[in-house]
C-alpha cells in the first residue's frame, strides 16, 4: 500500500539526504539535461499492471512509447527474457506513429524483462527496459549454501573478537554544514582483522543522553564519505555511524580516490574471490560486525534500536550485518546487490549481477569453479536466510545490477517480519523518481523505530 503522506520537493530532498541512497560512479541523467535537449527520444515503458505483479501464465502487456522524434522507428528490435537471460520472444515494435504494445508470459515464478535495442541493432546494450514479476512470493532459488556456512562465520567472528577494538574518536569540524549546530560530529577508527581498520563518521545530537543507533553502509565504488548524510539522520535524534567499505581514509582529493580506483582498489570486488578466506568482502563484512560491537558498547546508545541501512553494496552489507550480529533490530535495504551470485550456473541460467563474480567481466584467468564455491559463503540470499529482525527491502524490476529475481529470493528467505517494495519502473539508480516510494516508506520506518511503535509490515506491496 502506498504511503498516505504527501511530500513536497523540499521534503523529498530531505528524505534523500537522510537515506543512504545508491552511489553511482557515472552521473545519472538529470532533469536539466533532459530539458536542454527536449527533442532527444525518451522511451516510456510500462506494464499494464501498475504494480508489475502477475500470476503464472497471465499475459504481461507493456505499453511502449517515445517522446521526441519518432522518425524511422517503425521496426525497433526487442527481446523478452526470463530472469534477464533466457530469451522467450524476439521481434520488432513500431512506434513511428504512436504507442505500441509488447506481450509475453511465463508459467513459473520469476521475472520477465523486456529489452529494447537502438534502431538498427538486434542485441547489445539495450536503450529501454520493461519489467514484470510472476508470483514474487513463490520465488525460491535454492542457491547452494555450504554445510559449514554457520561454522565458518562463527569462526571468523571469533577471530574478530580476538582483535582489540581500539576505538579512536576525534572531534571533526563540520561547522560550515547545515544543522551542524545541533549535533556533535567525529571521525572514528576501529581495528579490524589482519591489521586492517574501519573508518567512519559518527554523529549524535548535542542534547540528550541515549539515542537509537543507525549504522549506514555504503554502496559500491571508491569515494569520500558525505557528512551531510550522517547529520541529516542525527539531527532527527539518532546516534549515527556511517562507515567506508574500504580500509582507506574517508576524506581526500578527487585525485586521491581516482588513484585508488586505478590501483589498489581497481576491480576490488574480484580480489580474493577464489577463496572464502581471502575474499575482499570478508574484511568488509567483519568491519560491519566490528561497528555493531562499537555502537552497542557506547553509553549513549539506548539499548533498544539498532537499524542497519544501505543501498546496493550497502544492502548487501546490511544483510550480512543482520545475519552475523543479533544486536541488529531492523534492516532497510534499497536494491541490495550480491544476491544470486551463482545465477549464471543455474539451469536454466539467470543473468549475472553485481559483484559479477560469475561473468565475463573483470580480470581474466579467474577460476570460476573456485569462485562459485566462495560465493556460497557470501551470497546475499544465504545471508538473508539468517535474518530474524524486521526488514524493509526495495527491488527494481528493470534493475540489471541488483537483479530482481535474486533480490526477491533474498527477501523470501528472511525469517523475520518483512516488507517488500516492488518498484516496477526502477532501474538500479532510481531514475525519474522511480524509487520515491522507497524513500517515503523508509522515512516512516525510521520514525516508527525511533518512537517504538509497531512497523507497517506486510509480505509484499
Amino acid at each position: 500500500m502506498r504511503s498516505p503522506f504527501r511530500f513536497s520537493l523540499a521534503g523529498a530532498i530531505a528524505i534523500l539526504l537522510a537515506s543512504n541512497f545508491v552511489h553511482a560512479d557515472a552521473a545519472a541523467p538529470t532533469n536539466a539535461a533532459a530539458s536542454a535537449a527536449p527533442t532527444k527520444p525518451q522511451w516510456v515503458v510500462k506494464p499494464d499492471h501498475g504494480n508489475g505483479i502477475y500470476h503464472p501464465d497471465e499475459k504481461v502487456t507493456w505499453s511502449v512509447d517515445i517522446t521526441g522524434d519518432r522518425a524511422g522507428l517503425n521496426a525497433v528490435s526487442y527481446d523478452v527474457t526470463k530472469d534477464g537471460q533466457v530469451v522467450v520472444d524476439k521481434a520488432t515494435v513500431d512506434v513511428s506513429t504512436g504507442p505500441a504494445t509488447v506481450s509475453a508470459s511465463r508459467a513459473d515464478p520469476g521475472v520477465l524483462v523486456l529489452r529494447i535495442y537502438p534502431p538498427g541493432k538486434t542485441n547489445g546494450q539495450a536503450i529501454a527496459f520493461g519489467g514484470a514479476v510472476i508470483s514474487p512470493d513463490k520465488i525460491d532459488l535454492h542457491t547452494p549454501i555450504p554445510d559449514d556456512f554457520d561454522a565458518f562465520w562463527r569462526g571468523k567472528l571469533k577471530e574478530l573478537a580476538a582483535v582489540p577494538m581500539n576505538p579512536r574518536v576525534e572531534k571533526f569540524d563540520v561547522s560550515s554544514l547545515k544543522f551542524s549546530d545541533k549535533i556533535d560530529f567525529y571521525k572514528v577508527t576501529l581495528d579490524n582483522i589482519n591489521g586492517t581498520h574501519v573508518y567512519g563518521q559518527l554523529s549524535r545530537p548535542k542534547t540528550g543522553d541515549k539515542f537509537p543507533a543507525m549504522l549506514m553502509v555504503q554502496s559500491a565504488g571508491v569515494y569520500p564519505l558525505d557528512p551531510n548524510q550522517v547529520i541529516a539522520n542525527s539531527k532527527l535524534g539518532w546516534l549515527v555511524l556511517n562507515i567506508s567499505a574500504h580500509d582507506e581514509p574517508i576524506y581526500g582529493t578527487p585525485d586521491f580516490f581516482n588513484n585508488l580506483k586505478a590501483t589498489t582498489l581497481k576491480d576490488y570486488v574480484f580480489l580474493g574471490a577464489e577463496d572464502r578466506d581471502t575474499s575482499y568482502f570478508l574484511r568488509m563484512f567483519l568491519g560491519c560486525a566490528r561497528t555493531v560491537d562499537y555502537l552497542t558498547s557506547r553509553p549513549d546508545w539506548n539499548g533498544k534500536v539498532l537499524l542497519v541501512t544501505g543501498g546496493s553494496q550497502g544492502g548487501f552489507q546490511s544483510f550480512a550485518t543482520a545475519a552475523l550480529c543479533p544486536q541488529v533490530t531492523a534492516v532497510s535495504a534499497d536494491v541490495p546487490a550480491g544476491c544470486d551470485m551463482t545465477g549464471p550456473l543455474a539451469i536454466p541460467p539467470r543473468a549475472f549481477g553485481w559483484p559479477y563474480w560469475i561473468s565475463n567481466w573483470g580480470p581474466k584467468g579467474r577460476d570460476l569453479k573456485k569462485t562459485a564455491v566462495t560465493a556460497g559463503y557470501y551470497d546475499g540470499i544465504n545471508m538473508a536466510s539468517r535474518i530474524h529482525c524486521p526488514t524493509l527491502v526495495a527491488v527494481g524490476l528493470i534493475d540489471d545490477t541488483a537483479r530482481p529475481t535474486g533480490v526477491i529470493a533474498a527477501f523470501n528467505a528472511i525469517k523475520g517480519p518483512k516488507k517488500l517494495l516492488i518498484l516496477p519502473l526502477s532501474d538500479h539508480h532510481g531514475n525519474n523518481n522511480a524509487q520515491f516510494d522507497y524513500y517515503q516508506t523508509y522515512a516512516t520506518w525510521r520514525a516508527d523505530l525511533q518512537r517504538g511503535t509497531p512497523l507497517p509490515i506486510n509480505d509484499s506491496k
